[in-house]
């Protein structure tokens, strides 16, 4: 018998090559496959629809009817079409939790990273694939929340549109604050590894730690209070300006977004240093 020999083609030794695109295409069809995902985000769009038109629906019929309120110069009525975002967080930021811990708790994470064992990747890819569906799927939520708001105000005497001043900012900002406190939530689940201690840390820091400084005198507090990530990340969304005893609405962002990296930092060296 005559041995047959099997010489490789040119495609044969890229096959196993493990490339940061195939990386996020993994991370992609894991992340769409999940029921969670599914979940998370439409309750997410509820609530930034549905909450934010019923507010500005109520807060308009108050207007019309002469119900007690009478909206002065500092009535930021964009901000009202955008309040189903502070509900909608929520969802976001147990959604970015659990895209990290479920492969924790199932013992999956283990084989992510046997077939990518340099690790990091996998942290990038789960990052850059989860912010681009979260700021994709909240801008469209906000935009429609707030157009319909607007339609609600319009017959109050309100008029507000993407052309007012700041308001198209404050569209964007709110899809943006989304995706960071999702991110947030990913980097506390690379750091932490454990569902219900990342979402005990997500929101302490998002909604305890606000409190807490409360109770600080009013002179340290006031000093304290607008680095805080609830505070800082949601002045983006306003177009009334709060003064000097908050940020500017980009700055506010940018010290959000540094607690965000901060978290997804330490996670990376979390993730490299120990086992999974």
């Amino acid at each position: 018998m005559t041995a047959t020999t099997l010489r490789p083609t040119s495609a044969g030794p890229t096959l196993g090559v493990v490339t940061q695109k195939r990386v996020v295409l993994s991370e992609w069809i894991k992340l769409r496959s999940l029921r969670s995902t599914i979940f998370a985000l439409l309750a997410a769009v509820v609530c930034t629809i549905g909450l934010g038109l019923l507010i500005a629906a109520l807060r308009a019929n108050q207007i019309e009817t002469n119900g007690g309120f009478h909206p002065g110069p500092d009535f930021d009525a964009t901000a009202v079409t955008l309040r189903g975002v502070y509900l909608a967080q929520l969802a976001i930021g147990v959604l970015g939790v659990l895209v990290i811990t479920g492969e924790y708790s199932t013992g999956m994470i283990r084989a992510t990273l046997s077939a990518v064992p340099r690790r990091l990747p996998v942290l990038w890819a789960k990052a850059a694939v989860f912010a681009v569906v979260v700021f994709v799927s909240m801008g469209i939520s906000s935009l429609i929340a707030f157009e319909g708001g607007a339609a609600f105000f319009s017959g109050a005497g309100i008029h507000i549109s993407l052309s007012t001043p700041g308001a198209a900012r404050a569209v964007l900002g709110a899809a943006l604050y989304l995706t960071v406190i999702g991110l947030l939530g990913v980097g506390l689940g690379f750091l932490i590894r454990n569902t219900a201690g990342a979402i005990s840390a997500l929101f302490g820091l998002m909604l305890v730690l606000p409190p807490i400084a409360n109770a600080l005198p009013s002179s340290l507090y006031n000093d304290i209070d607008k680095y805080l990530p609830l505070i800082a990340g949601t002045q983006v969304m306003t177009t009334v300006g709060g003064g000097s005893s908050v940020l500017s609405p980009w700055a506010g962002m940018g010290v959000f977004t540094l607690y965000a990296v901060a978290a997804i930092g330490l996670g990376a060296v979390v993730l490299k240093r120990r086992d999974a």
